[in-house]
């Protein structure tokens, strides 16, 4: 083996660097301050050197470890919670969340700690896209208020997708992957809202975007593990497969987006034709309407609003695919009433309403609403709630009296909250009904206080107050206790469309297929922070005979 001599070493082109780089660990491991505050390590062991490093590792490779002694151990104050290929968290503790997500964004901000935790400067193809991101006030508002008219798209789609791919033969039992399925069932559905038919069928278009919802996460976990001045370099490789199907997905795209802008042009053109009565219902026509509004010509090119549709297929495809993933086989390792009592339940809604989907049905469909709740409890893919990057200059003060300076993130435990007996009895327990049995509680709880009022003011008041507590236990709502779509005026700004989708597709296929019960729940694996369902777990599921209109088939 040929060591380099004395004299080589010796050689400034080579002396220099090296001393550079010994220089540089030597300041990052012993002489750089700390601008993290005076407070326990989980990980750490007592008397260990370099307790923050080798804390890191710890907890990365044993995540759910880390958050339940964090959360055990430290109930009352912070602590700091370091995270491998991610900065030191500060973890509140879960009283101090409200406090957390009320202060105003120009103290702590969620916008900057999340461009760098998907590290979306590099990852996204145009950051353009990210730091003027417009298209949020068309989730909070449009698609919001226009989900029950979306519903009637959202069913064809989801009949159109699931016949396809879980197939109708009444005959016999069919192994299915259900990640692999429901992946594309949900794109599809979503894109429906997004760009419409025919595009939402293209398969071209929904194999670009689920590859693209795959190469944020595995490009930006690789980037944070690179050194920060070497990012730019390293994202040139690490991002190569972003571009490749960014570019995909913009050429199928463009082309009905052209045709698009130009008819829009036309119908403001033309005073007889002016009215959008006849325009399509759907984000990308939302995003046209919008850009023309504002007057930038940025925002209404052909690859500006791609880009949009497809930074929305990575924020929505894969949560929702996780969460229906887990809900199915939630149902599929429990026991066979459930199903039945859902069905019950679906059948008497529809009764109720004429026979119709449609948003007040889908609402008043409380067993249904229940499940996809607990099972996001059980199985939420976040760890951690409501992180929040501190940008106050001089940082902020947790009401228990801890400094946080700047650029510190803090954020607050989700996970072992979620498996907290004292919050939830049995938590490991899958209960479909748990949240459908506390609404119930709560309306049994009123009726009796209302048979006891008198007066018709009481009385009022007392219904309001059964309708809004009967409301928290719904499956969009968040509260300091339920943050599986985060919590605040910055909890997910699309989860009432999410939750009608998702609520849609699992009815869907409960009224038309019989599932073959498992013994025993597939477990879930943990990616960083992060809880992922098992991606190729199977079951096996036939077609029902049942006739529509008698407790079967939509």
């Amino acid at each position: 083996m040929l060591l380099p001599d004395t004299e080589t070493l010796s050689r400034p082109a080579v002396l220099a660097p090296v001393l550079l780089v010994v220089g540089y660990v030597l300041y990052q491991l012993f002489l750089r301050p700390s601008r993290l505050p005076d407070i326990p390590i989980v990980g750490a062991r007592p008397g260990e050197w370099f307790p923050l490093l080798r804390a890191k590792w710890r907890n990365t490779r044993d995540m759910k470890t880390a958050t339940e002694v964090a959360y055990s151990q430290y109930r009352d104050t912070a602590c700091i919670l370091p995270i491998a290929g991610a900065q030191n968290f500060v973890l509140v503790p879960a009283k101090e969340l409200q406090w957390l997500v009320d202060q105003p964004d120009s103290e702590v901000d969620l916008h900057e700690q999340v461009v760098e935790s998907l590290q979306l400067d590099f990852t996204v193809l145009d950051p353009q896209l990210i730091h003027n991101p417009v298209h949020q006030k068309l989730i909070s508002t449009i698609l919001t208020r226009e989900t029950g008219n979306l519903v009637p798209a959202l069913l064809d789609e989801t009949r159109f997708s699931v016949d396809n791919l879980w197939g109708t033969d009444t005959d016999g039992f069919r192994e299915i992957c259900v990640y692999d399925l429901m992946r594309r069932i949900i794109g599809q559905a979503t894109n429906r809202v997004f760009v419409g038919l025919p595009l939402c069928r293209n398969s071209e278009l929904l194999d670009a975007g689920l590859a693209y919802a795959q190469d944020v996460p595995m490009s930006s976990t690789f980037l944070r593990f690179t050194w920060k001045p070497l990012r730019p370099l390293a994202a040139l490789f690490l991002t190569l497969p972003n571009r490749i199907h960014t570019r995909r997905f913009y050429r199928i795209m463009r082309p009905e987006v052209v045709r698009r802008l130009r008819e829009y042009d036309a119908r403001r053109a033309d005073p007889e034709t002016r009215a959008a009565d006849g325009e399509p219902n759907d984000f990308l026509q939302w995003s046209i309407r919008q850009a023309k509004s504002l007057g930038d010509p940025y925002l209404s090119a052909p690859d500006t609003l791609a880009g949009r549709v497809l930074l929305l297929n990575f924020a929505s495809i894969h949560t929702s695919s996780f969460a229906i993933t887990h809900a199915i086989l939630d149902l599929a390792c429990s026991r066979q009433e459930y199903f039945d009592e859902l069905r019950a339940e679906i059948v008497a809604v529809l009764a109720e309403h004429g026979g119709q989907w449609n948003k007040r049905a889908l609402a008043s469909m409380e067993k249904l609403d229940s499940v996809m709740r607990e099972s996001q409890r059980i199985n939420s893919f976040v760890t951690v709630a409501t992180s929040r990057t501190v940008v106050k200059k001089d940082g902020i003060d947790t009401p228990s009296g801890v400094h946080i300076p700047r650029g510190t993130i803090v954020c607050a435990p989700s996970y072992p909250v979620f498996h907290d007996p004292a919050v939830y009895p049995e938590p490991e327990v899958f209960k479909p009904f748990r949240f459908a049995e506390k609404r119930s509680a709560t309306a049994a709880a009123a009726a009796g206080e209302k048979e006891g009022e008198q007066g018709e003011k009481s009385s009022s008041s007392s219904s309001s107050s059964s309708y809004v507590q009967r409301a928290r236990q719904a499956f969009a709502t968040t509260s300091p206790e339920y943050t599986a779509f985060g919590h605040g005026r910055h909890a997910c700004p699309g989860r009432f469309f999410a939750s009608s989708e998702l609520k849609l597709m699992l009815a869907y296929i409960v009224m038309n297929y019989d599932f073959e019960l498992q013994s025993k729940r597939p477990e879930n694996f943990w990616f960083g922070m992060n809880r992922i369902p098992p991606m190729k777990a199977t079951i096996r599921v036939r077609r029902r005979r049942v006739a529509a209109g008698k407790g079967g088939q939509l």
